[in-house]
């Protein structure tokens, strides 16, 4: 600027003057915007955040810096966009002929400093943590789940890693969690439920609880109840054993006379059994994600899955006690009427006694169980008449499409969980819990009560691979007296527990809205009504497991 006063003075002014000033003045402040940033610059009002705890005021300030590096990749982006334009048109400046695009490049350049600035000092266990807080966000957004744990556990991984750690790793993890041999059972287990369904193996266990118990008051929903359970013993799943189940005791008791609030209620009480009672899909991922023995898992479930059964049927003799006008009074069967319908429950008992006990005693693996009971199941459905090559073709894909969406969300918990252990936050966590002065078990039931709230609101199995990477740290980081195999085995009955009772929780329990959908004519809040009884029952029995472990673990101590 002097140069070009003087020069002016003599009529010889410095022509491009202000050409050179303006891109200084632009390296200048490109530059010291991360430089800004690093010291800490930045004008903000810490009025409404200055009473707040420290550990808030730094969570916050991880968020704030997340907020400028996604700002400052947003203007990356465009000035790289805008130095490609200038660079093609070759635009120049009018008297110097300087390169448009070299403002442009040292600016992307500035703004790449200014990211790494803001995730430098974002600590790892914040990253952890808003990748958690994240994932919750955007899955209640309808985001696909799978794709949220991909996405969120991507960029959390390659924050902490960098970007060519994640992409190698993105380079073995699909094949590897997709071809693996102990996951087969997922998929066999699906369509064993899928062949007993086709079999009409539910509407035989029904009718054989309708000739046994029709004939009581509220019979037909303790016979519901009974057939849940059985088929949930074949199928392991909670949404298929409820829709089936609906589809088979719905019209018979709504037929009967019962009220909408105690036959709604019961379906989706009952169709949680199906996931309790194994074998179990999601015990199934929970043993490979926590490395324990499917075995076991299945074991440990017969006691409290028979415990939740005739829980549930003693909740359907209180509501008819209380509410006489619930029901109407059957007809007992005869004899030979329930010899008869007896005679369609042996193809579950086989099932089932084939393949939980063949498990139990070693006879095959848990992966080969499954095959065998595929296969069995099959056999029974052709024997039946109930399979044609178009009901093979249908279980096949509904097989394969449940089976794709399952491995898509763990495939995403996977890199996901990897996300959360480079940042150290479950082990931070952990940490920081066991060192309050709580009780193990206290700790415990705060535990559950988390999983019943998300219950409410998330579907199962992405509920419980998103928290597993918290809370299994937690869970081994507290003393309770037992082995760790132990420990990992009884959390795993009560988060399975935990989950059901969120399934059928009010307002958004999940199993009751696939009833109110296939019983459109009833009111939610009926329903509503209807679930009340069996949710405080399922605190009952979640009070008895955390205080008696042994009713979990006796079985598989046996072994």
């Amino acid at each position: 600027m002097v140069i070009t006063v003087v020069g002016a003075g003599f009529d010889s002014p410095l022509l491009g003057d202000s050409e050179i000033i303006e891109l200084l003045g632009g390296i200048a402040v490109f530059t010291f915007l991360p430089y800004c940033q690093l010291r800490g610059a930045n004008v903000f009002v810490d009025f409404f955040t200055k009473p707040l705890p420290e550990r808030w005021k730094s969570g916050l300030d991880a968020l704030m810096n997340v907020v400028f590096a996604a700002v400052a990749l947003v203007l990356t982006w465009r000035l790289i966009e805008g130095g490609l334009g200038a660079y093609e048109r070759s635009k120049r400046s009018m008297f110097l002929q300087l390169p448009d695009w070299w403002g442009y490049a040292i600016g992307a350049f500035s703004m790449l400093l200014w990211i790494a600035v803001c995730l430098m000092r974002v600590s790892r266990f914040d990253i952890g943590l808003w990748m958690f807080a994240g994932a919750l966000v955007l899955i209640g957004l309808r985001m696909p789940v799978g794709v949220v744990m991909l996405l969120v556990g991507g960029v959390g991984y390659a924050a902490i890693n960098g970007v060519d750690p994640l992409l190698n790793t993105l380079k073995t993890l699909p094949f590897s969690q997709f071809a693996n041999y102990t996951l087969t059972v997922i998929p066999l287990f699906l369509l064993m439920g899928e062949f007993a369904t086709k079999a009409g193996m539910s509407a035989a266990l029904f009718r054989a609880g309708r000739a046994w118990f029709g004939h009581w008051r509220g019979g037909l929903a303790v016979a519901t109840i009974g057939g849940c359970a059985a088929f949930g013993a074949i199928c392991g799943s909670s949404f298929a054993t409820a829709a089936t189940m609906t589809r088979v005791a719905g019209p018979e008791m709504r037929k009967a006379g019962y009220s909408p609030a105690l036959w709604t209620g019961t379906l989706a009480a009952g169709g949680t059994l199906g996931i309790l009672i194994p074998p179990s899909v999601i015990l199934v991922i929970y043993a490979v994600f926590t490395e324990q023995s499917i075995g076991a898992l299945f074991i440990a479930a017969i006691i409290p899955g028979i415990l939740a059964a005739i829980q549930y049927m003693i909740v359907v003799n209180l509501y008819v006690r209380f509410v006489p006008a619930a029901v109407v009074q059957m007809e007992k069967a005869t004899w030979r009427e329930r010899i008869v319908a007896t005679h369609g429950v042996w193809p579950v008992l086989l099932v089932f006694g084939l393949v939980v006990i063949g498990i139990y005693r070693g006879w095959f693996s848990p992966t080969e169980g499954a095959g065998v009971g595929a296969f069995a199941t099959l056999l029974m459905a052709v024997w039946r008449g109930g399979m044609r090559l178009a009901g093979l073709r249908e279980a096949l894909l509904s097989t394969g499409e449940t089976t794709a969406m399952m491995f898509l969300i763990m495939l995403g918990a996977q890199l996901f969980s990897a996300g959360l252990a480079s940042s150290q936050m479950p082990t931070l966590f952990a940490q920081k819990v066991a060192g309050l002065q709580a009780s193990p078990t206290v700790i415990m039931l705060a535990i559950l009560v988390a999983y019943f709230i998300l219950g409410c609101f998330m579907e199962s199995l992405a509920m419980v691979l998103l928290t597993l990477p918290v809370f299994i740290p937690l869970i081994l980081a507290l003393d309770f007296g037992m082995s760790k195999d132990a420990v990992l085995v009884w959390f795993g009955i009560l988060v399975l527990i935990s989950v059901e009772v969120g399934m059928i929780s009010p307002p958004f329990g999940l199993n009751l809205f696939l009833i109110n959908s296939m019983a459109k004519d009833v009111p939610m809040g009926e329903t509503y009504k209807g679930v009340l009884g069996f949710c405080a029952m399922d605190a009952v029995r979640l009070a008895l497991l955390v205080f008696f472990p042994l009713l979990a673990l006796w079985l598989p101590g046996l072994r």
